[in-house]
């Protein structure tokens, strides 16, 4: 049974106010994004009603969904802005994706497997999303014809930083990455500064399934 709106748009406030605003999420366009974009709509029906609860779910392909707080976390620290391109790694079900496009002018999602590459475009288009284009590729490689991205996201976790990624971010842009083992990562963000120097923070440790391609882990 679909989830009423209302109860839905109350436990996307409750949401925000419990997990992102008591932990220290403090942009207020990175919180109204994360209290209107539907995460129950992005998670099987069975998963629906855990979809406010601040843990990962799991999603076809033996992927999941990031919990709440780490998105809103790594959207936050990608500080973007309402003129930015944005690229998203590991698109998956198209969530954050959706968080994304709320913030920015445009988001090309690439998300390595092609039946999940679908169902997110797919969701993507019902919800009237229109400035998100979804690619089936290695996310590991960027996306050439669309650089340079003033923010990436990835969205998986790998043992290094994809050196595609570092050539398509552009001066000034942020790449926000979780980087370590295929359990544990840390999560980085790196800003590139006009002399083509990255700036490198370490934001906490995290756990992301494994970043698959041609710059990460091997299938």
């Amino acid at each position: 049974m679909a989830m009423d709106e209302r109860v839905a748009a109350e436990r996307r406030r409750e949401m925000v106010a419990r997990q992102l605003e008591d932990r220290g999420i403090g942009d207020p366009r990175v919180l109204a994004a994360m209290r209107a974009v539907p995460r129950h709509i992005f998670v099987s029906a069975e998963w629906a009603d855990a979809a406010y609860h601040d843990r990962a779910l799991p999603i076809a392909g033996g992927q999941t969904i990031s919990q709440p707080y780490v998105v809103a976390l790594m959207v936050e620290a990608l500080a973007p802005g309402a003129g930015d391109r944005a690229l998203e790694v590991g698109a998956g079900s198209g969530y954050a994706a959706a968080v994304l496009a709320r913030l920015v002018r445009e988001v090309v999602a690439i998300e390595r497997d092609p039946a999940l590459a679908d169902a997110a475009r797919t969701r993507l288009a019902e919800l009237g999303v229109a400035n998100v284009e979804v690619h089936a590729a290695d996310g590991t490689l960027g996306w050439p014809p669309r650089a340079p991205f003033d923010a990436i996201l990835v969205s998986a976790g790998g043992p290094r930083v994809p050196p595609a990624l570092v050539e398509q971010l552009a001066t000034g842009g942020r790449l926000v990455i979780p980087v370590g083992t295929r359990g544990s990562q840390s999560l980085l963000r790196l800003v590139r500064s006009a002399s083509g120097e990255l700036a490198r923070e370490e934001l906490g440790d995290v756990a992301f399934v494994p970043l698959v391609g041609s710059g990460g882990f091997d299938p």
